[in-house]
C-alpha cells in the first residue's frame, strides 16, 4: 500500500529547518548569547518542574509496570514481537543515546571532580566518590523514565487503538480529541521534528569533534573544519543507506553491530585496565547513587545557588524531554507484540544497563588515570575535551588498534542515532502508517540529506552549539505535552478495560 505525505506537516517542518539554519548562519553572533540566555532561566526557573516531572514519570510507570495494566498486550491476540529481545534492547538503547554516552562517559566524571555538588571541595576524596555516581545517576533509571512514556503512550495509540499514524497528536487524542487532527496537533508534530532536529545538533556537537580529534591524533593532523565535514558526509552515506533499506534490514542490523562493538570495548578496557578497581569502584559508586537518589533528583540547591543542578540534572532532563517525543516514537514501532509492562521494564532497564556499564567502566578507568597521576585529565580538560578522549585512547595498550576501534564505533552509534531520527521524521510527517508499513524511503533519505546539509552549513558556521541549546528550550511545550499523554494513557485504559488483550503471567 502506497503511504501519502502530509503537507500540511512536511512543507511546515521542512521551512522551519531552512529558516532556522539560515538564521544561525547568518546571525550566528548575536543568536548564541540569546539562546545561552533563554536557556539559564528555563533551568533556573523551572527546575522544580523538571524535576518533579521525572519522578512523577517513574511513578506512573511502576504503577503501569506492577498493576494489572503491566499485562496488556502492544497489539492483537495473534501479534508476535517483530524482533528479538536482543535486537529490540539494542535499537532502543542505540537510538537513544549515541556517541554521547561514549564522550560523557569518560569526560563527565572529571567535572564532577571538579566542581562537586552539595558544597563538596572539588578534588578531594568526597568528589571522587561521587564522580562516578552522580553520572549513573543522569544517565540511569530517572533518564530512561522520560523516554518510556511517550514509547507506551504511542505504542498503545498505535497497536491497540490502531491509530493510522506515529505522531505524537494522535497519543494525546484521549485528551484533545478532535483537536488532534487540527492546529493543535500540527503544532505538536512540528515541535517534535524540531525537537529531533536539536537532538542531531546535540549528538553531532558531541560526536564530531570527539571522532575528529581521534582521527587526527591517529594520522597526525589537527582537527580541523575539513575534517569534520568528511566525518558528516561518510555518517551521512552510513546512515542514509541503513534508513533506506529500512527497519528490519538497515537500523535492526546496524545496531546489533553497534551492540557487539561497544560491549567488546568495554571487556576490553575491564581486562586491560584495572580490573578489581573497576569493579569496586562502580559497586562503591552504585550504592552511593541509590542512597542518595532522591536527594539526587529534588536537589535544587535554593540557598547557597552553587548552580549544580540547573548546569547538570535540569538540563539533562530537559534534553532528554525534548528528544523522548522522537525516541518514544521509534521505540513504540519496534515493540509490537510486547506487553506494557514488557516495555516499561526493558526501556528502564536496557538503558539503564547499557549507560551504567559505560560509566562503570570508562568513568572508573578514567579516574584511575586521574587518581594515580598517571595522567593529569584535569589539566587536559581545561585544553579542550575531545583532547581528554584522546588522551584516555592513549593510555591504553595497543592505543593504535583501541583508537581505530573506538572511531568505527563512533561512526556506527551516531549513524543508528540518525537513521532512526530520519525514519521517525518521515512517520510524522507520513499520513497514515498501517502496523507494518514503513514511511516511503525517498522521504526517509530526503530528511537524511536534509539533516546532514543542516549539520555541514552549521558546522561550516559555528552553531550547532546553538542548534543544541535551542533544542532544550523546546522542551518547556513538552512539559505541556507529558500531561496530556499521560492523561490520555490512563483515560484509554479505563475505557478499553473490556477490549484489551491480556497476557496471562507465564509459570515457572
Amino acid at each position: 500500500m502506497r503511504v501519502k505525505v502530509d503537507q500540511i506537516i512536511f512543507w511546515p517542518s521542512l521551512l522551519v529547518v531552512i529558516v532556522a539554519t539560515l538564521f544561525l548562519v547568518i546571525f550566528k553572533e548575536s543568536a548564541g548569547p540569546v539562546v545561552e540566555s533563554l536557556m539559564t532561566d528555563i533551568t533556573h526557573r523551572l527546575d522544580w518542574a523538571f524535576e518533579f516531572l521525572t519522578i512523577g514519570l517513574f511513578i506512573i510507570l511502576a504503577w503501569l509496570m506492577l498493576g494489572k495494566y503491566g499485562r496488556v498486550k502492544l497489539g492483537d491476540i495473534d501479534d508476535k514481537p517483530e524482533f528479538s529481545r536482543f535486537s529490540w534492547g539494542g535499537m532502543l538503547f542505540c537510538a537513544s543515546m549515541g556517541t554521547s554516552i561514549m564522550f560523557w562517559s569518560i569526560v563527565e566524571p572529571l567535572y564532577y571532580y571538579t566542581g562537586p555538588p552539595f558544597g563538596i571541595e572539588g578534588e578531594s576524596t568526597t568528589a571522587a566518590e561521587y564522580a562516578v555516581s552522580y553520572g549513573l545517576f543522569h544517565w540511569g533509571i530517572s533518564a530512561w523514565a522520560l523516554y518510556a512514556l511517550p514509547a507506551v503512550v504511542m505504542a498503545y495509540s498505535f497497536y491497540v487503538r490502531k491509530e493510522r499514524s506515529l505522531r505524537i497528536s494522535a497519543a494525546c487524542r484521549g485528551v484533545l480529541g478532535k483537536h488532534a487532527d487540527g492546529i493543535i496537533g500540527k503544532i505538536i508534530d512540528i515541535l517534535v521534528i524540531w525537537s529531533m532536529i536539536g537532538g542531531l545538533g546535540t549528538s553531532l556537537g558531541l560526536g564530531v569533534p570527539m571522532v575528529s580529534a581521534v582521527i587526527g591524533n591517529l594520522i597526525g593532523i589537527e582537527p580541523s573544519l575539513g575534517l569534520n565535514i568528511v566525518i558528516i558526509l561518510i555518517w551521512t552515506v552510513i546512515f542514509s543507506s541503513s534508513a533506506y533499506f529500512g527497519l528490519y534490514k538497515g537500523i535492526r542490523k546496524l545496531s546489533d553491530w553497534n551492540v557487539y562493538l561497544a560491549l567488546g570495548l568495554a571487556i576490553f578496557v575491564i581486562i586491560v585496565g584495572p580490573t578489581l578497581f573497576i569493579l569496586s569502584y562502580f559497586t562503591n559508586s552504585l550504592g552511593l547513587m541509590l542512597d542518595n537518589f532522591m536527594r539526587m533528583s529534588l536537589y535544587t540547591d535554593p540557598i547557597e545557588k552553587g548552580g549544580f543542578p540547573q548546569a547538570w540534572t535540569v538540563f539533562y532532563w530537559a534534553w532528554f524531554a525534548a528528544t523522548a517525543p522522537f525516541i518514544g516514537i521509534f521505540v513504540a514501532r519496534i515493540s509490537k507484540g510486547r506487553t506494557i509492562r514488557e516495555l516499561v521494564f526493558n526501556v528502564l532497564m536496557w538503558g539503564a544497563l547499557g549507560s551504567w556499564l559505560y560509566f562503570g567502566v570508562f568513568g572508573g578507568y578514567t579516574m584511575d588515570l586521574q587518581l594515580t597521576g598517571k595522567v593529569d585529565l584535569v589539566t587536559i580538560l581545561e585544553q579542550s575535551e575531545p583532547a581528554v578522549i584522546v588522551a584516555v585512547l592513549n593510555s591504553l595498550p595497543m592505543p593504535i588498534v583501541v583508537s581505530i576501534f573506538f572511531v568505527v564505533l563512533g561512526f556506527i552509534f551516531l549513524a543508528t542515532s540518525l537513521d532512526s531520527a530520519s525514519y521517525v521524521i518521515a512517520s510524522v510527517a507520513t499520513k497514515e502508517l498501517y502496523s507494518n508499513a514503513e514511511p516511503a524511503r525517498w522521504h526517509r533519505l530526503l530528511w537524511g540529506i536534509l539533516l546532514s546539509a543542516l549539520a555541514i552549513s552549521l558546522t561550516i558556521a559555528g552553531g550547532l552549539s546553538v542548534v543544541q541549546t535551542s533544542s532544550v528550550l523546546v522542551s518547556v511545550p513538552i512539559l505541556i505535552m507529558y500531561i496530556l499523554l499521560s492523561i490520555s494513557l490512563v483515560r484509554w485504559l479505563r475505557q478499553n478495560e473490556d477490549q484489551h488483550v491480556y497476557v496471562k503471567k507465564r509459570r515457572s
